[in-house]
């Protein structure tokens, strides 16, 4: 399948221009706070400016995200758009002129031909690889595309958390012929209000969403038989390009410790969260940072500099302090699950403090603490809160 049937004709996700005065679309990953955690220790330097990609960019939500935020941030940037999907170009371009964003580039072509635009700083290709004829091709595409020191956000369709998935695509694959796409949403519709109530994509909560929406089911299953890749594949592929992965924005999903207690010996640490994955039985995709082999060590802000600055995702640290000030612990929800935290009443303030506007030194300066007493309650704050994807390190609004 070409990057053209991916995303040809009923684009996905389905987004109206209109809506874009009201709302953000905020996703991971390209997020440049971010991406700045991932691939740039957060200190990117974001006044010198960044050359973008936005490889098979659907109908703009990557796209919208980077050049709002960096626009609102002041900083200077080119984005190239990409995708052979008409339809959903229109989309993207006319998000982006509701929003008044300039230095953006629109280009119809494949994602296989994103060399001939030259080497980017950072290149986006989202929930698009594994609807190619031939995934690694795609990912070696990119791979050419990007400038040394740069990285790639991506995100693929994962095997395990999609079960009935991939049966009812070679079903509709074998049964309801190219054609009108209107025509075949209609006949697939019919055949899968036959199916039963036990099948697994019916009971998987997490595909609900996207099957209720046309332009959701028709990406889901009338594309034919997709590719998927189980986490162990992917790092196989990025290394195959000549990539390596720099971190997770979800890694607590690949803690093998959620199984076992106790460490596992002379397992690897890809085939841990090969194994974790499995294990979890839930996971639709992956979304991962990667940048090219011998460049991924140190890329990930680990705040141990007084000059880092903490941001927050998903929630206010004046909520997170009250939380913890009155239950001392955390209550996290992501994916479906919940996890409690125990983080001590001492926290609250620090919490409360992050804004992303001030750095770990006036950070803890404003809170009174020395650095003695510091370390210890910022290291515990860090490993947890990043390992679920809710701190994130950026001088972006800084600097």
């Amino acid at each position: 399948m070409t990057d053209q049937d991916a995303h040809e004709p009923l684009p996905f996700p389905d987004r109206d221009p209109a809506d874009e005065p009201a709302r953000l679309q905020v996703t991971s990953p390209s997020h440049p706070l971010e991406v700045d955690h991932f691939l740039f220790k957060g200190r990117r330097d974001w006044s010198q400016g960044v050359r973008i990609l936005v490889a098979g960019g659907g109908t703009g939500d990557a796209l919208i995200q980077m050049a709002q935020v960096l626009t609102t941030a002041g900083k200077p940037y080119e984005i190239i758009y990409l995708d052979t999907a008409i339809n959903a170009r229109a989309i993207a371009e006319a998000r982006a002129a509701a929003r008044g964003l300039t230095g953006v580039r629109f280009e119809t072509g494949s994602l296989l031909d994103a060399a001939r635009f030259d080497l980017f700083d950072y290149i986006d290709c989202a929930g698009v690889l594994h609807h190619l004829a031939d995934p690694q091709a795609g990912i070696d595409a990119l791979a050419g595309a990007l400038a040394s020191g740069g990285g790639i956000g991506l995100s693929v369709a994962a095997p395990f958390g999609r079960e009935g998935v991939l049966a009812l695509q070679k079903a509709f694959a074998e049964t309801i012929p190219q054609g009108d796409p209107v025509k075949r949403l209609a006949a697939a519709r019919a055949v899968f209000a036959r199916i039963p109530q036990r099948h697994a994509v019916l009971s998987n909560p997490h595909l609900r969403a996207q099957i209720a929406t046309d332009a959701g089911f028709y990406d889901l299953l009338l594309k034919g038989p997709d590719q998927p890749f189980a986490m162990d594949q992917l790092m196989e592929a990025l290394t195959a390009a000549g990539l390596a992965a720099t971190g997770l924005p979800q890694a607590h999903l690949y803690d093998l410790a959620r199984f076992f207690p106790e460490d596992l010996e002379d397992i690897s640490p890809v085939a841990a969260m090969a194994l974790a994955e499995k294990l979890d039985g839930t996971i639709r995709s992956h979304a991962l940072y990667a940048t090219h082999a011998g460049l991924a060590e140190g890329r990930v802000a680990q705040g141990l500099d007084a000059a880092d600055v903490p941001h927050l995702r998903g929630a206010s640290g004046l909520n997170l302090a009250k939380m913890v000030a009155a239950k001392g612990a955390l209550s996290i929800a992501l994916s479906g699950a919940r996890t409690v935290l125990p983080v001590p009443a001492s926290a609250a303030p620090i919490l409360a403090g992050i804004t992303g506007h001030k750095t770990l030194g006036q950070l803890r300066e404003a809170v009174g603490l020395d650095t003695v007493s510091w370390g210890p309650l910022w290291s515990t704050l860090h490993r947890d809160l990043t390992r679920f994807g809710l701190l994130r390190y950026s001088r972006l609004l800084v600097s």
